[in-house]
């Protein structure tokens, strides 16, 4: 089989990927101290990544190596899981950054830890339904005319995937809406009553905005060309257009452990320490909200 250069540079990615959200998830297993709802949730970010930059690995390792139609579906199937868990996940932490704002005086209490795990078990859940379903039969190899962009995917799952990203895209930017809604008004009324001035209102306001419109313009930038060519796409297109349009979906979980993880201070103290060789599981931490992370 001819090398796919394409195919080299997804296997890159994932290499690239594997390494950053294995650091990530590292961290946060072995540091007691980070066992916040809010960690948990970037902690199942990273692990939905890792497994997407395996999954590439594996995915080219084995079409060239060991070519094989059942390997092939194993593959396909933990790209499928992964990616979703990684796309609901993201949802999941939005989740968590509105409640954190608008039930502020209840969220550090029980019921938030309960909350987490159920949205845990409830994205992992799914996900890991929608990877199974072409393991399961439901693929395209006994027909070939089904497949979708994305071989061996049939064209209707595919079509529920992309249906189902922008679904929680729709969510997101719903929540995200809130959530700038809600910043303003805080920064408002701090304002007001330590008579601050209308400019550093207005500075601290922006700033806000200006975070969450880049956490949701790169998801939005990465995963929206994939999801339309998913839908409006067709087997017999040139796999070169699903190359385009699939590549920078997984620059998503590239820039996620720097969007999410390492931005947080308590996440860069635990690296710098483990740098400087005085790793300890004990560091002091500041309670930090999801809506600061």
């Amino acid at each position: 089989l001819a090398l796919n250069p394409w195919d080299v540079v997804l296997c890159i990615s994932g290499t690239i990927i594997s390494c950053e959200n294995a650091i990530v998830v590292v961290v946060i297993f072995y540091t007691p101290a980070f066992r916040a709802p809010m960690f948990l949730l970037i902690g199942s970010l990273a692990t939905a990544d890792l497994l997407a930059g395996l999954g590439l690995i594996l995915h080219f390792a084995f079409v060239y190596f060991i070519p094989s139609e059942s390997v092939s579906l194993l593959t396909v199937g933990l790209l499928v899981t992964s990616f979703t868990a990684s796309v609901c996940s993201l949802l999941t932490i939005t989740i968590d950054r509105y409640l954190s704002l608008y039930n502020a005086l209840t969220y550090y209490s029980e019921r938030t830890v309960t909350r987490t795990y159920i949205m845990l078990i409830l994205t992992w859940g799914a996900s890991i339904c929608y990877g199974l379903l072409p393991v399961m039969g439901w693929n395209c190899l006994k027909e070939p005319s089904a497949c979708s962009i994305v071989k061996p995917l049939t064209k209707n799952h595919l079509i529920i995937l992309s249906v189902s990203f922008f679904t929680v895209f729709a969510v997101m930017l719903q929540l995200y809406v809130q959530i700038c809604r809600i910043v303003c008004r805080h920064a408002h009324q701090i304002a007001v009553q330590r008579h601050f001035l209308a400019s550093s209102h207005y500075v601290t306001t922006r700033k806000g905005i200006a975070t969450l419109a880049v956490i949701l313009g790169t998801f939005a930038s990465c995963w929206l060309p994939f999801a339309v060519y998913g839908l409006l796409g067709d087997y017999s297109y040139p796999a070169l257009y699903t190359y385009v349009t699939l590549l920078p979906a997984t620059y998503n979980s590239m820039l996620n452990p720097v969007i999410y993880a390492f931005r947080n201070q308590e996440i860069q103290k635990v690296l710098w320490a483990v740098c400087c060789g005085c790793f300890s599981s004990a560091l002091p931490f500041r309670s930090r909200s999801p809506s600061d992370v």
